[in-house]
């Protein structure tokens, strides 16, 4: 295992590990909270120390067994979460927010996103995140689920300009931001964060993926991930409720894959040649 996990920066200098941990779908079933608390422990102990959640996940189950995993460590702990479109208005942003902290029993969140676009202008939604930023209840804000397009007309809401991350969904059979999003973000050092970068486990069944993984010594699980995080200022957060596949993530970092062997995935998982409409699950 390598000593360390390559690091992206945010425009407000924090560096976080470029692999972190999802929570999407956990907190749903209450015999499963315990393997779920464990497997996030797992990853903090083995340096994923990004956890990335939401208010829709799970109706905030995900962000109470985030904070149960988060106990006495909070201060390791680079935590994400995520406010509804429909409650990203100035006051329900930041009541929104409080009962996030709530949830996870802590005063502060790292970075808070919105989930998607809404209805509520992107100018209140602002004007919350930067009075949450002022009062001390989060470290930076962004988004999550934005076009090129979205991101331009984000930029000229005042303060917009201090948006801090971009989450979207991005893995090898998903490559559509290549063609635009991911290099505008790229040239405004705007970290991408990549959901389901495994696909939600249905890419590792592919041919070639399963080929190639193997001839590197490494599971297909590895393989994609170690796509995503071979791109600039793009973390990664996959999410699993195995501490033994927390371990086999974190290993991803130190595959070494040949540009031959990438030739050939992007033949079987073509760049894209030309703009299109941003993916969503």
């Amino acid at each position: 295992m390598p000593a360390s996990i390559p690091t992206v920066a945010f425009p407000h200098g924090i560096a976080v590990p470029a692999l972190g941990q999802g929570t999407w779908n956990m907190g749903e079933k209450p015999p499963e909270a315990r393997r779920e608390i464990d497997s996030l422990r797992a990853g903090l102990d083995l340096g994923m120390t990004l956890i990335d959640t939401a208010e829709m996940y799970a109706e905030g189950g995900a962000e109470k067994i985030t904070g149960e995993a988060i106990r006495g460590r909070r201060d390791k702990v680079f935590l994400v979460s995520k406010v509804y479109p429909w409650n990203a208005s100035r006051k329900g942003t930041i009541e929104a927010c409080e009962a996030s902290l709530s949830r996870m029993g802590t005063d502060r969140i790292d970075l808070y996103l919105l989930h998607w676009r809404g209805n509520h202008p992107l100018a209140e939604t602002v004007a919350a995140f930067e009075a949450l930023k002022a009062a001390g209840k989060i470290g930076a804000w962004g988004v999550s689920n934005f076009d090129v397009e979205d991101m331009e007309e984000l930029l000229e809401v005042p303060d917009g300009g201090n948006v801090a991350a971009n989450q979207v969904l991005y893995n090898i059979a998903r490559r559509g931001i290549e063609f635009d999003l991911l290099p505008w973000c790229q040239k405004r050092n705007i970290p991408v964060m990549a959901y389901s970068p495994i696909e939600q486990g249905r890419i590792v069944s592919h041919p070639e993926i399963i080929r190639i993984a193997k001839a590197n010594q490494a599971t297909p699980a590895q393989l994609a991930l170690a796509f995503v995080l071979k791109h600039d200022g793009v973390i990664a957060i996959p999410k699993t409720s195995s501490a033994a596949r927390v371990a086999e993530n974190r290993d991803a970092v130190s595959l070494d894959i040949s540009d031959e062997d990438w030739a050939t995935l992007d033949a079987a998982f073509p760049p894209p040649a030309r703009k299109k409409p941003l993916e969503m699950l």
